[in-house]
Parts: C-alpha cells; structure tokens; sequence
C-alpha cells in the first residue's frame, strides 16, 4: 500500500491548531451566550436536572446523580468542573440570585470547600425554572452532544436576563470576562423601558439600573468606573467593605457588616492579622469574627487613642476591605466573542426573547391547529351519525373502515383515526357538546396566536408582561449601595487631623509637633524647654494648626509657597527640626516671615471671596484674592512686589468684611475696614496702611477680625509682659493714620514685639529666643485699658526675650 506524504510547515500548523484550540475554549468554556448568560457547563446542569425531573416542588436528589447524567449524556469533561459549576450555582455569596436549591454543605465564604458530590443533594430553584420555561415547545435550538447519540439545546429560553442579573466570569484563550451581577427589579424596569423605546440612551437606562448590586452587600466608591462599563462594556470600579463604629467596654471597635464581592474572609483575616504583626497596620489591638447564621460580623479592637477613620482608611488601602472589580463585558454574538456595553445586553437578551416567543406561538398555534381539524372531523361525524356507523359496521377491517371514511366524508387519516378511536360515550349530547365548546376556544386561540405573529407591538407586550410577572415574583432591594462621592484613599486619609504646634526658627529650621505635648500652666510660669537650636539660632514663627490643612509661607522678599500641614516632618518638642529649603525651594538669602493657615485650594467654592491681606515692616498694605495664590510653582510665586530696605512682615486669610489692625514698635496701632484696601494683583506693591513718627520703628504685627466675632486684642512686649483690650477701644479711622496708643512702653516691658485677637476660651503660646515655652489660658490675663503696660506673662532668665506668640484654640484659618 502507497501512502503519500503532505508536507506541512510547523509554523502554519501550530498555527491553525492554536486557533482552533483557542476557539473551542472560547466557545464551548469560558464564555458565556449573550442570549441566556449560561456557559455549555452550566447551561447543561440545568438542563440534566429538568431532564430528571429535580423542580423546586419535587424531593432532593443526590448531587452526584447530577453529575453522572451531566457526564454521561452532555459534558466530556472531568467531574469536577461540573460539580464546582454546580457548586457555585448554589451559593449565595456567589450569585446574585442562586440557581440551584442546595442541601448540605456547599462551602462557606471563608473558603472552605464544599463536601463531596455524594453527601450533598439539590434541586433546581424557582428561578431557574423560569430560564427553562417552554423549552420543551421547540422555542430554541438543540444540537448534538459529544457523541451525536442525543440532543442538547444550545441556549435556554431564558425568560429573566441572567447574564445582567447574575453574571459571569471567565478566562479563554487571549480574552476574559468579567461581568457584574445586577439587581433584578432594576434590570427588568431598564428592559421594560428598551421596550417601549428602543431610541432610550445608556444615560437614559440607568436611571434604572443605577449601578452592579453584588451578592455581598458592600459599597461602590465613586461612580466613574460604573459609567465608563455601562458605556464602554469596561470599567474600574472600587468596592468597599460596609463598617461602623462601635463602643464595646469603652473601647472604640470598628465592625465589619459586608464584605466585597469574591473576597475571602479566612483569608481577609489571617492576612489582617500578619499586617498587624509585622507592624504595617497601627491601631488595632485585637481582632474577633462573629459571624454566624445571622449574617456577617468582624470586629476590629482599637487601641487606646487610636484614630477611627484613619484605621479605616489603612484597612481599606493595606487589605481586601476595598478592592477595585475591574469590568470586562465580553460574551458570545451569534457564536462570536464581542464586547458589550449595557444597551448591547439589553438588546440581544430582548432579541432573544423575541425569537423564543415567535417560536412558542407557532409551536402553540400548530398545536391548537392540529386539535382543532380533529374537532372538525369528530363534530361533522357526529353530524352524519348513521351515516358514519353504517360504513363501519359495513368493513371488514378498521383500514377498510378508514379507507370508506375519507371516500365518503373528505376527511384526513388523522380525522379518521380520531373517529374510529372515539369512545361510544362521546356520541351523547352533552359530550357533543363539550366538543363544541373546545372547538370554539380553540377558534379564537388560533386566531390570537396568528394575530400575535402578524403584530409585533404584541409580541413585546407579551415579553413585558412575563418579564413584569417575574419581576413581582422575585424583585427584592438593593445589597450594594453606591457613594457617588468616593475617591482614592489618599495620603491625607491615613493621617489623623489632630492639632499641632508648627515652629520656624531663625535659621530656616522647621517641624510639627502634637499640642498634647504642651500641657497648660499658670500665667508667671517659668515655662518649659522647647525646641534645642544652634548657636544664635532661636524659634522666631509659632502657630497651630491641624494635619489636613495648607499652609502658605511667604518670604521677606515676596514669595509664597504652600505645603500641607502633614508634609512638615514631624518632631519632639525638643528637636530642632528640619532645614526649610529640603522642603522649598527658598533661595539662601531669603527666609520665611509670614504663613496662611487655609482649607483646600482646590475646592473653588472655599476660595471664593477669600482675600490674603499682607503687611510689610514700612506699613504698606495690600489686599489679593487667594486663588491667585491656589497653584503655586515649586519655585513659588511672587506674592507682593517688595521696595527697596522694606521687608514682608505678616499675612492673613480674610473673607472681605473684616477689620485690620496694625501695630508697631512703639507701641500705637491702628483700626480700619478691610474695604478700604481694593483688591489688587500678585505683582502689585500695595498702598500705605500706617504712618510712623519716629525713624526706627516698624511694624511688628497685623491682625484681622470680624466685628461681630466679639474678638478682644492681646499685645505682648519683649520682656514678657501682655494684657488684653477691648476691640471698641480702638476707634475705626481711615488706613494711613498714625494710630493710638496699644500699651505703656517701658524699659520693664520693652517694645511691643506681638498683637494678635484671643477669645476667652483661647489658650495662649509663648516661645523665648532660649528655646523656652509656656501655654497659658487667656482667661488668666485680665481685660486692661490701652494706655496700661499690662502684666507679667512669663518670667524670663537674663537677656533671654519673646521670640513668637502664637493662640492655641481658635485658627488662623477663616472658617
């Protein structure tokens, strides 16, 4: 025998078998049909379990019953793809709405694996039900199984949209799927809705389907990745556990009530556990799973002074209590693998629909036909009675009785055969009767059914119909709710907005440090050691301010740069801190003399009508909106044109209505409206805000105020002496006068070195140029006419003086 040899290169071979290797799995694995949602593994286990007659009304059989006729007669697979596919199908964490009825141990969401196929029962539930409804009446197509020797339907009527309602997940060859179950109220309204307008935008369906709805509950942080999926068929969205907090024994516990979609919570905890350990997750002291048939409950014990919400926001950003599900809609069109968005799914589910109804009326109509001419051969016959007796009792055989039937009456051999099988009861009149009346509902049936397949408009309404009757049968509420404000989790989000004290020194020298480090004293104290600074170095800026907020440094030369507060490297309240220009970009012969303490820049609502008003040591005064200032480069910005030997002295945040006060060295200040300064560029040199009689003095201080804020003035001299004024003790006059007199100059008191606006509530800071500091409440210092030197605040070692003063209680920034 000659055999002939092909040959063939390997490359076109490895080709081609790639392909059709790839196609398979694509086809008959991983994907699932647009129409009915299904893969061949589960489309085949529902259908082997209506084949055994397993309904929601009928006992539980043994899942391995299943699985062998699954095996045996559809699926040349291995056993346990159909039990796991069969397995899934029955969990409820799992799918949205399950398909299966389980009995017995189907695993649990921590992970554990169900028990064996032969200790296990099911049977279908009620909705599956509803995927299998009228397939028996030709309504879809079947085709061969593996071994040609059955028939298998090819997709299932499916009278509810699985594939939105539960979704699916796959990977094939080159390509994946995965797509967000739904609810299915929503879904149906949103079809419903497709229906009557075909012309409906994606915009327009969600309106109705707001969101995914998972099995699990949990929140969907932020919206973007959900429109992007309904448009495109692809999307990010970022799931999120649903906590509260709670008190138990006085200690703050965090409770975790759902957990994300396909999360394992076994795993969820063991790796919780090993963050706390290793020391990546501060804050949690313990924690507890008391989850049982009840529902989900783990409890997070915090630590003693722990941050709630900045624990929160490490679980959500170091472990599976957020996780981002990515969205890939990809299914099989008309056997092909295509990406589709939230209408595409609409359309090919109703499509669909539509087919399986003009089958099932066609299916119903040749029935109600087939009956009906059999009722026409019966009631002629019984009309011709004798007749018809009289041939039968005349043959010798039931053909020949046939044969002379159609002869004699025109009949078919179905009628025929009807006739001859026809019990003598059937020939009295209430029988005959009887056949009448089904004779004329089946008239009308027939013509109904033929008017459904003349008028499409009907049809749909027959698919709103069940899809509504569905819809009251098994709608239920929403698990997963939707924070249409979510965002990243963020630097900001892990650091607890506490208050802290910010000190500057001399020298550039920098740092933030938490106020529970300064405890209060009596007013005369001695104060405590503050921060260690180099040799002719001493603390010049202090102030308070919280973790979350911005801070606006401006130079003596004019520039403006801002960090946020939780930028500044944190240090004890005896360390020097850290060298300004690691952190700016400020040139060497410049160096910080003002800050702004604000709320976000970037939130244009904030920013609107708020002013930065600066003053420089000449007294010149110059008031710009702060969004000028929203953007700075990390170079800066100019932030005030400086003339020559002038310097920037101080800034404040202001909303436009406040009053200004201005003092100098020497002891006067000055009260006007802020309105008399017009807001000016950042480029602008300003206009003169205070005069001064003699040569070396200079402006030590501004402070800006609400009239109504019942503010008073607190002025502090070099040698540690202050009081406290009334703000109706100074007049309101034009900007550019001299001023009054704000305290009693002395040798004992020495020039005025500080004017800022306390509240009684406030507390106040004082720092030396030795590094020492005291924190005194406000209300130890009495209220004192302006012309008084005031009393002693802190009793200072020789040649030791005020470096900075700074309030403790009420911010800089303008709420």
């Amino acid at each position: 025998m000659i055999k002939k040899l092909i040959p063939i290169y390997i490359e076109d071979e490895m080709k081609t078998s790639y392909i059709d290797y790839s196609m398979s799995v694509i086809v008959s694995r991983a994907l699932p049909d647009v129409r009915d949602g299904l893969k061949p593994v589960h489309r085949r286990v529902l259908f082997g379990m209506h084949e055994l007659g397993m309904l929601s009304n009928r006992p539980y059989k043994k899942s391995a019953r299943v699985v062998g006729e699954v095996l045996a007669k559809y699926h040349p697979h291995g056993d346990n793809s159909v039990y796991d596919a069969m397995v899934r199908m029955a969990q409820k964490w799992s799918l949205r709405y399950c398909l299966i009825d389980g009995q017995g141990n189907f695993g649990s969401i921590d992970g554990d694996a169900p028990a064996a196929m032969r200790y296990t029962e099911a049977r279908l539930q009620n909705l599956s039900e509803e995927m299998l409804t009228d397939i028996e009446k030709g309504t879809v197509d079947y085709q061969l199984n593996f071994d040609d020797s059955l028939e298998e339907p090819s997709v299932l009527p499916a009278s509810f949209p699985n594939l939105l309602v539960n979704g699916s997940s796959g990977i094939a060859v080159g390509m994946a799927t995965n797509i967000a179950p739904h609810n299915i109220k929503e879904c149906i309204e949103a079809i419903c809705a497709y229906i009557d307008n075909t012309a409906i935008s994606i915009d327009e369906l969600m309106q109705y389907i707001k969101a995914p709805d998972f099995p699990t509950g949990g929140i969907i942080y932020g919206y973007q990745g959900v429109k992007e999926a309904f448009h495109t068929g692809r999307g990010c969205i970022i799931l999120r556990a649903k906590t509260r907090l709670e008190k138990i024994k006085h200690r703050e516990c965090i409770i975790v009530e759902e957990i994300p979609y396909q999360v394992n919570k076994g795993d969820l905890l063991v790796k919780t556990s090993y963050l706390i350990k290793i020391g990546k997750l501060e804050g949690v002291a313990n924690i507890r799973d008391e989850s049982d048939r009840e529902g989900m409950r783990i409890v997070y014990v915090l630590k003693q002074n722990a941050g709630p919400e900045i624990v929160l926001n490490n679980l959500f950003k170091e472990t599976s209590l957020q996780i981002s599900f990515h969205i890939n809609n990809v299914a099989l069109v008309k056997g092909k693998p295509m990406q589709i968005n939230l209408k595409d799914m609409i359309r090919y589910f109703v499509d669909h629909r539509h087919e399986v109804t003009i089958r099932c009326t066609q299916y119903d109509l040749k029935k109600a036909q087939d009956r009906s001419q059999i009722l026409e051969g019966l009631l002629f016959t019984l009309s011709q009675l004798d007749v018809a007796v009289d041939l039968i009792k005349g043959s010798k055989t039931p053909d020949e009785a046939s044969d002379k039937l159609i002869m004699q009456f025109k009949l078919t051999k179905t009628q025929v055969k009807a006739i001859l099988d026809m019990r003598l009861q059937r020939f009295t009149f209430i029988e005959r009767e009887k056949l009448e009346k089904e004779y004329n509902d089946l008239s009308k049936k027939v013509e109904r059914f033929k008017e459904i397949l003349d008028k499409e408009p009907i049809r749909m309404q027959i698919i709103k119909d069940k899809l509504l009757e569905i819809k009251e049968k098994y709608k239920d509420d929403r698990r997963t709710m939707v924070s249409y404000s979510g965002k990243e989790v963020t630097m900001k989000d892990l650091i607890l907005n506490e208050y802290v004290v910010l000190t500057i020194s001399h020298h550039g020298y920098i740092k933030r440090t938490p106020l529970s480090e300064y405890k209060r004293q009596l007013r005369g104290g001695i104060g405590n050691i503050g921060a260690k600074t180099r040799d002719e170095d001493f603390l010049e800026h202090l102030f308070v301010a919280t973790n979350h907020q911005y801070t606006l440094f401006f130079t003596k030369k004019g520039k403006c740069f801002w960090l946020r507060v939780y930028e500044i490297p944190e240090g004890s309240k005896t360390s020097k801190g850290r060298a300004i220009q690691n952190l700016i970009r400020l040139s060497p012969d410049d160096r910080i003399c003002a800050y702004i303490l604000s709320g976000d820049l970037d939130d244009e609502k904030y920013i609107k009508n708020r002013y930065v008003i600066m003053v420089t040591e000449s007294g010149i005064i110059k008031k710009t909106p702060i969004k000028k200032y929203s953007r700075p480069r990390r170079n800066g910005i100019n932030a005030i044109t400086i003339r020559e030997k002038d310097t920037l002295l101080e800034a404040e945040l202001t909303t436009g209505n406040s009053e200004v006060l201005i003092a100098v060295k020497s002891g006067k200040a000055i009260r006007f409206s802020e309105k008399k300064v017009r807001p000016m560029g950042r480029m602008a040199c300003g206009v003169k805000g205070i005069r001064m009689s003699e040569e070396d003095d200079k402006v030590i201080g501004m402070v800006c105020v609400k009239p109504d804020n019942k503010e008073d003035i607190l002025v502090v001299s070099e040698k540690g002496y202050g009081k406290r004024s009334f703000l109706e003790n100074y007049s309101i006059t034009n900007r550019g006068g001299k001023g009054v007199k704000t305290i009693n100059i002395t040798k004992k008191t020495g020039k005025l070195i500080s004017i800022t606006s306390v509240y009684n509530t406030s507390d106040l800071m004082i720092i030396t140029k030795d590094g020492i500091t005291i924190r005194i409440s406000v209300s130890d210092i009495r209220i004192s006419g302006r012309s008084t030197q005031g009393v002693r605040l802190i009793n200072l070692r020789e040649g030791d003086e005020i470096a900075a003063v700074a309030k403790v209680g009420q911010n800089k920034e303008i709420q």
